[in-house]
This record gives C-alpha cells, sequence and structure tokens, in this order.
C-alpha cells in the first residue's frame, strides 16, 4: 500500500470543501499529533494533562482553521496555539490551586521524580529536572530550540518575540540548566 504526503497547503484546501473538511482535519492531526504532543507534554510533565491540553489545541484549531490565512505555516500556527494552550493550562493549575508557580513547579519535579523510571544518576533525569527550575518563557524557548530543534526565526513568529530576545532566554536557559546539573 503506497502512502502519500499530502502538503499543507493542499490539507487547507481539502479543509475548506464541507465535502473533505473532516477528512483534512483527520490528516492534520495525524501529520502533527505526536510532535505536538511532546511540545505540551516536556511542559506540563504529566501524560492525561498533555493529553488534556492537545485535546483543547485540536479544538481551538479546528474552530480557527477556517480563518487561518497562511501568513505562517501551518506548523508555526499550531505551536503557537499549542504554547498558548499550554501556558494557559499551567496558569490555571496555578491559580486552581492558589498556589505559587514556584510550588507548580515543584510539583512538576517531584511528578518527574515518581516516574517509576526515574532514576537521578541519569543525565536525561537531571535534565528534566533542571528544565523544570526555569522561568516559564525560559522553559519554552529551551524546549522549542533543544528538542525541537525549530529556528530562532521560527521560534520568534511562534512565540511572536524577537530572535535577539529568544538567543538570549535561550542562552540564560542554557547556563542555568548547566549550574544546576553540576550541582546537583
Amino acid at each position: 500500500m503506497q502512502l502519500t504526503v499530502t502538503s499543507d497547503s493542499e490539507l487547507l484546501v481539502q479543509f475548506r470543501n464541507p465535502v473533505t473538511k473532516e477528512k483534512a482535519f483527520t490528516s492534520i492531526i495525524k501529520k502533527y499529533q505526536e510532535k505536538l504532543y511532546w511540545h505540551v507534554r516536556r511542559m506540563v510533565v504529566d501524560h492525561d494533562d498533555a493529553n488534556d491540553v492537545l485535546q483543547n489545541v485540536f479544538i481551538r484549531v479546528w474552530n480557527g482553521l477556517e480563518n487561518f490565512r497562511e501568513d505562517s505555516q501551518l506548523y508555526t500556527w499550531l505551536y503557537r496555539i499549542a504554547t498558548n494552550e499550554t501556558l494557559t493550562f499551567l496558569e490555571q493549575q496555578k491559580k486552581r490551586t492558589s498556589v505559587s508557580l514556584s510550588d507548580v513547579e515543584s510539583g512538576l519535579s517531584n511528578k518527574i521524580k515518581a516516574d517509576k523510571y526515574f532514576d537521578s544518576n541519569k543525565l536525561e533525569w537531571k535534565l528534566q529536572l533542571a528544565i523544570q527550575q526555569l522561568p516559564e518563557k525560559q522553559r519554552v524557548v529551551f524546549q522549542l530550540r533543544y528538542y525541537d530543534e525549530m529556528p530562532y526565526e521560527e521560534m520568534s513568529r511562534v512565540l511572536e518575540t524577537s530572535e535577539g530576545a529568544l538567543k538570549a532566554s535561550y542562552h540564560h536557559a542554557v547556563k542555568k540548566i548547566e549550574d544546576y546539573i553540576k550541582n546537583h
């Protein structure tokens, strides 16, 4: 069976046609679901929370895709929605528990430590713990650059911030992570 990969522009044309709208949306989900899931998961840590956020992302995509102007790539637009939904989720978590962000972040660190595969001697776990210590914006920038290997130009469109600010943010995040790993 030959698998054909449909371009984003073709998928958008199909989405705007009432006959092929649902099929096109399903294709968009299949194409981007895993990347978006891991983008969200790295920020919220918990699998169920990541799935909840991702569901909200795809609801927003369904409701907004009709008006997507294609000023940026579909991928960029999806990442912007996923990032905003994730930050909204984290803010709501903060308010719901009426605790400080540092308490939420230490809760995320505890979730990492409670994971059955957690081994504090492994560098990957130290990296995860270090990432959770970063301020929210630095965490997002670090994850987009380090895990998703997103170019600064693309990140600038996703986060609607200058490339210079992103480079500085990434540099500070890397320094804090290095310090954390050295000292723990």
